[in-house]
């Protein structure tokens, strides 16, 4: 065996270069970046919101590992580099392969779970296959058998979903009193394609002009459920400016139009539509198990797969160690049930062990997903590659982020590098080396104004993360010098049973602002963005009842594909269209506002249909979207961007920044008060024409709240917003945190689920929740003001809350300490 010091010179290798070394990075708004990373470590990417961090991390360096995964595999893949485009960057020496664990925008499927997500379901499927218990004589099933995903183990009746939709004459037909010509059949759709249904019914014999409820049952019945499909003639009745020929029209019933337009379309309108047309109720084949009987027929511990499935991830691992493993199968039971709770481990390590292995990913938040895929990594045993995290902090308690570090760190120690973007504190301090990015957002950031190990940022005047990070440089306003209010009045919760709550009873003040804490699945979404929120919205419009309107401003996506969009959202474009019809070239040419948008043909790019992108198919990988190869992304055809407003064509004001756009429209004021309001709670560095699929859940969030705050409100208004902090710097949580005290100062009540304690120390009022999560939480454990629950209370929070209140007092006095009122 020859050592490479052995070799000849010119044979052996050149020493490892232990840096990643970016230069001349330029991704969005990034300036020629040039920073230099070392391997091996923990390194945290930190900044202002939008200030190119994210950029950096995964913009340059993850989208440039990706570029040369594809670039190693196939010809097929490398064919696809060049519609997927490769990041701006001079160049990226010393990367190794990366692994992207990003909060996801875009919602996953119903049939994914925390199972599926995780791989566990694989194993707990192997388990009931090789040791469960089978009925006498039952031949032993494959475990795709035990998968409600796979045809071989998919409940007939509901195909896998544990639910049935179905629909009835009443839904159908709301106002029997109508004839079919006046719209009876409310199911279908309008305009020609109703006309159409209604004409075709009259050519087959039916008359469309007697009440319905007068029509023979035989008939009623056909018209609405039939699975036929005939075609006639249609002679339709001639316009008098106007001759319409005979055609072949194909008969849909209601039933049948409503099931394929809620299944097959992409229109989110259109299937919302359908869904007002059927019910919702768990299937009466398998009780909303989702198995055929032969698997639930087979048991293990004494269970089914679908009731371990049902159980939160810590009583499952209870079940699983005291599970027998005597018997012929025993040796594969103590195997596979070895493997499952090492993949538990590191779920519940991550503060996760309140999920059921059963519990749907549309129902969990990014930062749970993320973390899921975080705990399936640890298994992996990868070594030598990139890990680039997306603010896995995300939806964490103070508490479970101490967990989060020690996974963090075991990655590192494993032989990977891992880089994290980050906002939480106690992250950054835990760093090996800090990347800071800034100063600010938008095209006032975009420069490493610090690359090094975190103690030396203290010296960086710019950086706005050091005033943060060293307490004694930071001279802010803080909320937690704020006297406390006195409540106007309250609502009462009493005897809430749902989910892990447990005949709770609470009252939320009004006129106050309201903080409602605890661990993850410790009950407070369900109190809040469901008990809650139903309470007040049964009781709206009662004379005695003293909130007038409810405004609920949660995380998810402001659209699910690029179409959607800031100003689209916001109302702003309806605003930009009626300028730019006004133009003198748009009259000229005889233009309404329908030629400036992208949503339906005319002015519209034809070749991505006014998305600016164009989905790309990967086939063993995700599909991803890449500009369109007509437009450059611009949306409209050539034609349309001919068209001018001082100086700018539509696809250029779209790309305008918020802020610049302010300066664009101050002359415009339906303009200037949205970009006012969006620009007051700190998205000044947003594009308006951004799509929703690049909106962090909290950008999204604080978009729906910016809307709000643009309409003036003269109502008491009831605000409940899910964790508003979500991805935000410390900087930009203390502008968020004055808007929110604003609409309270206002005479409105805000009710905020929140784990940021800087936000809770400067609340009025705290409910806190636990004391742990899943089936150890569901209670109350303090109310009261943030010092005395800081003092009080026996859930997670207290110490954290404390530790807030001491930081509020450091830098300001003692002035946000109150009795209870």
């Amino acid at each position: 065996m020859h050592r490479s010091t052995d070799l000849p010179a010119a044979f052996r290798p050149e020493p490892l270069d232990p840096w990643v070394r970016v230069r001349g990075a330029r991704e969005h708004n990034l300036r020629g970046v040039d920073v230099d990373i070392p391997r091996d470590t923990l390194t945290v990417f930190t900044g202002v919101s939008g200030s190119g961090k994210s950029s950096l991390a995964f913009g340059t360096l993850y989208a440039e590992a990706q570029r040369r995964y594809f670039e190693s595999v196939a010809p097929y893949a490398r064919r696809l580099i060049h519609q997927i485009g490769a990041p701006r960057v001079d160049s990226v020496t010393g990367l190794p392969p990366a692994v992207s664990l990003e909060q996801r925008r875009s919602a996953p499927g119903s049939r994914s779970s925390v199972g599926t997500v995780t791989l566990l379901s694989n194993s707990l499927r192997m388990l009931f296959s090789r040791a469960g218990s089978y009925p006498p004589g039952a031949p032993l099933l494959d475990s795709d058998a035990f998968s409600p995903n796979t045809a071989a183990g998919a409940c007939p009746s509901c195909h896998g979903l544990g639910r049935v939709h179905r629909t009835s004459e009443e839904l159908l037909v709301p106002d029997p009193g109508l004839s079919i010509r006046q719209g009876a059949v409310a199911a279908w759709p309008g305009a020609w394609q109703g006309k159409n249904l209604r004409d075709i019914l009259e050519a087959l014999g039916h008359d469309v002009d007697r009440p319905w409820r007068e029509l023979p049952a035989e008939d009623r019945a056909w018209i609405l459920f039939t699975e036929e499909q005939p075609v006639v003639t249609v002679h339709p009745v001639r316009d008098a400016d106007r001759i319409q020929r005979p055609y072949q029209g194909t008969y849909t019933s209601a039933h049948r139009y409503v099931m394929k337009t809620f299944s097959d379309t992409r229109s989110a309108t259109l299937r919302a539509r359908a869904e007002k047309f059927l019910t919702d109720a768990p299937c009466t084949s398998c009780a909303g198990r989702r198995l055929r009987p032969e698997a639930l027929a087979v048991t293990f511990a004494g269970r089914t797969i679908a009731e371990l499935a049902g159980l939160a991830l810590t009583e499952l691992d209870g079940v699983l160690a005291d599970a027998p493993a005597e018997g012929p199968a025993g040796r594969a039971a103590r195997v596979l049930t070895e493997d499952l709770r090492s993949r538990i481990a590191p779920v519940v390590e991550l503060g996760l062990g309140y999920l059921s292995l059963d519990r749907t990913a549309p129902t969990l938040s990014a930062g749970e997903l993320q973390r899921l895929r975080l705990a399936t990594q640890l298994r992996s045993g990868l070594f030598g590659v990139v890990y680039v995290l997306d603010e896995p902090s995300a939806g964490l308690h103070p508490a479970d982020t101490e967990a989060l570090l020690g996974v963090l760190q075991r990655l590192r120690a494993s032989g990977n590098t891992v880089f994290v973007v980050e906002h939480h504190l106690d992250v950054v301090r835990s760093a090996d080396w800090l990347v800071d990015v800034g100063p600010l957002a938008g095209e006032h950031g975009g420069r490493v104004l610090y690359s090094g190990p975190p103690g030396a940022l203290a010296g960086v005047a710019e950086s706005a993360t050091a005033r943060h990070l060293f307490p004694a440089a930071d001279r802010g306003p803080r909320s937690g010098g704020r006297a406390v209010r006195t409540a106007s009045g309250r609502i009462r919760l009493a005897g809430v049973d749902r989910h892990n709550l447990r005949d709770v009873t609470v009252d939320f003040p009004l006129g106050v602002f309201t903080a409602v804490t605890g661990v993850s699945g410790s009950g407070k979404s369900t109190l809040v963005g469901e008990v809650l929120a139903e309470e007040v919205g049964a009781r709206l419009g009662e004379a005695d009842f003293p909130v007038r309107r409810l405004v609920e401003v949660d995380q998810k996506p402001i659209g699910r594909t690029p179409r959607s969009n800031l100003a689209t959202y916001t109302g702003l474009f309806d605003v930009v269209r009626r300028l730019f019809t006004a133009a003198p070239e748009a009259r000229a040419r005889g233009w309404k506002a329908g030629r400036f948008s992208f949503n339906v043909p005319g002015g519209r790019c034809e070749t991505c249909q006014g998305e600016g992108f164009v989905s790309v198919e990967l086939m063993f990988l995700p599909s991803t979207y890449a500009p369109c190869p007509q437009c450059a992304g611009a949306r409209y055809n050539a034609e349309t961007l001919e068209v001018r407003h001082a100086g700018l064509n539509i696809a250029e004001v779209l790309a305008l920044t918020v802020e610049a756009a302010s300066g664009f429209f101050a002359q415009v004021p339906a303009a200037a008060r949205s970009l006012r309001a969006l620009e007051d709670i700190g998205l000044g560095y947003l594009r308006l024409g951004q799509p929703a699929t690049e909106l962090s859940g909290g950008e999204a969030q604080r978009v729906k709240l910016a809307t709000e705050l643009q309409r003036s409100r003269r109502d008491h208004t009831l605000y409940l917003l899910d964790e508003p902090t979500t991805g935000l710097h410390p900087a930009d949580v203390r502008v968020l945190s004055g808007q929110l005290h604003g609409l309270v100062d206002a005479g409105h009540s805000v009710v905020v689920v929140e784990h940021d304690m800087e936000v809770v120390a400067g609340a009025d009022w705290v409910i806190d929740l636990g004391p742990g999560g899943g089936a150890d939480g569901g209670r109350i454990t303090a109310v009261g003001t943030p010092a005395v629950v800081a003092a009080r209370s026996d859930g997670r929070t207290a110490p954290y809350l404390a530790r807030a209140l001491d930081a509020a007092r450091g830098g300001e006095g003692a002035a946000g300490v109150q009795p209870a009122p």
